[in-house]
């Protein structure tokens, strides 16, 4: 089975001959796969400029894939390869590469930070049993690690250690950033795994100089120390407190010496909080604070593995991925903390089960074809295996199994149980897709539940796409049929005629614009950018027709189906499979989505996609609907005739009761805003903000301060937290005290907002011009609001519905 790949991998490390241990490690892929308790799957998330894929590319560093990390700023870096990526610095689609560390396999996804990618976060937060999650240690908690850490929240991924990045920049603070962590409600008790040492000569302390050059690991009770070159080196620290003031490797008068011995007592004594074994250990420790330190990491990793597992604790590591410190220990945590497939999997998932697995993602290459990554949920994938597509009901048919190593890419012959790996040769496979193995349903070994799918966030602004030529009309449609199917969260349809593409924000949509330029080199031109407006449900009198009547072989045949259609109450949800509305069944439960029906036969399958086709366009606005509940009470119809015809009845039926009730209240989409600026143009931003329809909630001098609905409740207490001193980090407590004066003119300020995205367009722009160039603002997506009257008839003429 390894021949193919021991070839290949033997052909590059010839050719680069200092690959030679990156070979020997790849090597010994196949082995630790096919140890799943050793896997682990994760993904690194964050806010944007957080550093995730900086900390990639110096995991890949430290694992010897690279002979020398990449770098953002030079565009060179593995897993940002698209052109946009490295043209813009960002990253806009996730990236899986397989790592080897030790004796553990980290499958490793690096994800965006921009919330215009979040659909890239969506998926790879299905797929993942545990996430690595990244502040910058200058901002503390922002508005998209919130975002991110909502959705690992969506999809039960329990376990996480967060990693206090940058704590070599000027202003950056462990402390505050642990205190972010509280304030903003993220988790109630964060655990200082480790401590930074700023550096090595207390004068550096005394002068405030920022910088990072050594960590304390609390749990192993050692010190790490690096060099200018990015090597570590590693000592073991003292047993006696008295003995760690007599070292020889920190000086005497160091400032972080008084603070070791708290710091490991605090430790001990807050997770033995959540450890009954830990507590009984320490009760039989001799009196005296030095007993602690004596006791072995060996001792202390299970009780902490356990801890994490539960999400009892939050593990907190600090560093500098830029300058690779506390990488190692990263990755050495993530193997010894976070979860194999083996302590994450459900009933139905096993290595000798049949064969389950999920497409959290495809993509679209030239030289390979349909790219479709999968994660194996239970039984072992092989090679020219066929297949049978649950979510769509088709058979597919694997012609190879790749293993990723961003755009690299390594043919193996299987995929084992809780592995993630590319397939090639699907032609029908979506994001979010089941896969079984077996031919058909009719298979006794094919399992019968789908997995969970993954939901693609509203869509919240569009824009025309124009064929330059009436023979460019096919291409440029086949090309946005196929760019949705790489990105789920590109919504296309067709109005009056003309073709809209949707998408979660201008960044977004200009990508969308650049891959179909660049990746399927259409001719077209793409129209202004307007926000997505939604209609909700009129106020008139429904329709009680409940039949529909048609021909079928020249014969007329009538369809009967009971609906209530009304608008959602303010205690009612909308479900997100349904842009926020609500479709409920006959047995009073929520409809899935008529991409979840494997059976194309299936009557209510059918009846979903008519009511799915008419929620989406408003016969009088051609606006999508949202906040409508629709309760699907009964039908019926000839048994003779296919269930396909309740499709039509459905949409028919259903567009009739919302014509007849009338034009419903408009709703645009707002988002959250945080605008960061110096104080003396604070009144101008303000003003700019409410004139265009904005909502001041709260003016805070700081980062952490805050009044968006979600911080009502207040931040988590201290209470069993360690919280390390300010003079750990000394060029924050520095800046600190100078933003502390008074009379300075600069004074930062944060604003925290509501907004009409609609007018929020151009921003960026505005706010240069307002704030001198000094101003900074974070957007994140802040849900539908209805508007009033006079918004509502200028929305309707820039529609062209007035």
């Amino acid at each position: 089975m390894l021949r193919q790949v021991n070839n290949n991998l033997l052909r590059r490390a010839n050719q680069n001959p200092w690959s030679c241990q990156w070979y020997c490690r790849r090597l010994l892929t196949a082995g630790a796969r096919d140890d799943t308790s050793r896997i682990r799957n994760m993904a690194l998330v964050a806010h944007i400029d957080s550093g995730k894929t900086t900390l990639t590319e110096s995991i890949l560093h430290k694992s010897s894939y690279l002979a020398t990390p990449g770098s953002v700023d030079t565009g060179s870096t593995t897993t940002d390869f698209l052109p946009a990526e490295r043209e813009r610095g960002i990253t806009i689609q996730s990236a899986s590469i397989p790592v080897e560390w030790k004796d553990w396999h980290f499958n490793l996804i690096d994800t965006p930070g921009h919330a215009d990618f979040g659909m890239e976060v969506e998926s790879a937060s299905r797929v993942v049993d545990g996430a690595v999650v990244l502040i910058d240690s200058v901002e503390g908690v922002e508005s998209q690690t919130k975002g991110v850490w909502r959705q690992l929240d969506r999809y039960n991924v329990p376990t996480r250690l967060m990693f206090l990045n940058k704590l070599d920049r000027p202003g950056a603070s462990f402390k505050s950033s642990l205190l972010s962590l509280l304030a903003h409600r993220l988790h109630p008790k964060p655990m200082a795994l480790s401590l930074p040492i700023a550096s090595f000569s207390p004068e550096d302390y005394s002068r405030a100089e920022p910088g990072v050059h050594g960590l304390v690991d609390l749990v192993k009770w050692e010190i790490w120390k690096w060099d200018d070159h990015g090597a570590s080196s590693v000592s073991p620290l003292p047993q006696t407190v008295e003995d760690i003031c007599h070292s020889e490797i920190l000086p005497f008068d160091h400032p972080i010496i008084p603070h070791l011995a708290p710091a490991r007592i605090a430790l001990l004594e807050n997770l033995a909080m959540f450890s009954e074994g830990l507590m009984e250990v320490l009760l039989d420790l001799p009196s005296g604070p030095s007993s602690y330190l004596g006791l072995q990491a060996a001792d202390i990793m299970p009780h902490l593995r356990k801890a994490t597992l539960r999400n009892d604790v939050l593990p907190v590591l600090c560093g500098s991925a830029m300058k690779s410190i506390g990488t190692e220990m990263v990755m050495n945590y993530v193997g010894e903390l976070l979860p194999s497939p083996m302590d994450v999997r459900h009933q139905i998932e096993a290595a000798d089960a049949p064969l389950r697995i999920l497409a959290w993602k495809v993509s679209w290459d030239k030289r390979r074809g349909w790219m479709t990554f999968v994660r194996v949920y239970s039984g072992t994938l092989k090679r020219q295996t066929s297949i049978y597509n649950t979510s769509s009901g088709q058979k597919e048919k694997v012609s190879k199994v790749l293993l990723l190593y961003a755009s690299e890419a390594e043919e193996v012959e299987t995929l084992p149980f809780g592995s993630v790996g590319v397939l090639l040769g699907l032609k029908y496979t979506r994001t979010g897709d089941t896969l079984v193995g077996g031919r058909g349903p009719t298979s006794p070994k094919t399992p019968q539940v789908s997995l969970r799918n993954i939901i693609p966030p509203p869509a919240v602004m569009s824009a025309s796409v124009i064929p330059k030529s009436h023979s460019d009309l096919d291409p440029v449609q086949d090309a946005l049929h196929a760019l949705s199917r790489t990105d789920p969260s590109v919504r296309v349809d067709t109005q009056e005629g003309q073709i809209l593409v949707h998408g979660l924000g201008a960044l977004h949509l200009e990508i969308v614009e650049g891959r179909l330029r660049d990746e399927w080199g259409v001719k077209f031109e793409f129209g202004g950018r307007r926000v997505s407006y939604r209609e909700g449900l009129g106020h008139g009198t429904s329709s009680n027709n409940n039949e529909w009547t048609t021909e079928v072989a020249g014969k007329p045949v009538t369809v009967a189906l009971w609906m209530a259609v009304t608008p959602l109450s303010e205690t009612e949800h909308g479900d997100p499979v349904w842009d926020d509305n609500l479709v409920l069944g006959p047995d009073g439960k929520a409809l899935p989505s008529p991409d979840a029906f494997r059976d194309q036969q299936d009557p209510m399958g059918n009846i979903a996609r008519g009511i799915a086709s008419s929620l989406s366009n408003s016969p009088h606005t051609s606006l999508a609907f949202s906040h409508v509940k629709v309760h699907i009470t009964g039908f019926k119809f000839p048994q003779e005739i296919s269930p396909s015809i309740l499709a039509g009845a459905s949409s028919a039926i259903l567009r009739d009761r919302i014509r007849s009730a009338g034009m419903g209240p408009v709703m645009e989409p707002y988002i959250k805003l945080k605008v960061s600026v110096n104080e003396d143009t604070l009144g101008k931003v303000v003003k700019d903000l409410t004139e265009n329809g904005g909502e001041v909630l709260d003016l805070a001098s700081d980062a952490i301060s805050t009044a968006s609905g979600e911080e009502e409740l207040g931040a988590y207490s201290t209470d069993g937290v360690y919280v390390p001193p300010e003079e750990l980090s000394p060029s924050s407590a520095s800046s600190a005290a100078a933003n502390s004066a008074v009379s300075s003119p600069r004074l930062k300020r944060t604003i925290h907002a509501v907004a009409p995205l609609s007018k929020m367009l151009d921003y960026s722009t505005r706010l240069r011009a307002l704030s001198g160039g000094h101003g900074l603002f974070e957007m994140a997506n802040a849900g539908f609001r209805t508007v009033t009257g006079s918004r509502k008839m200028e929305i309707l003429r820039e529609i062209g519905r007035a």
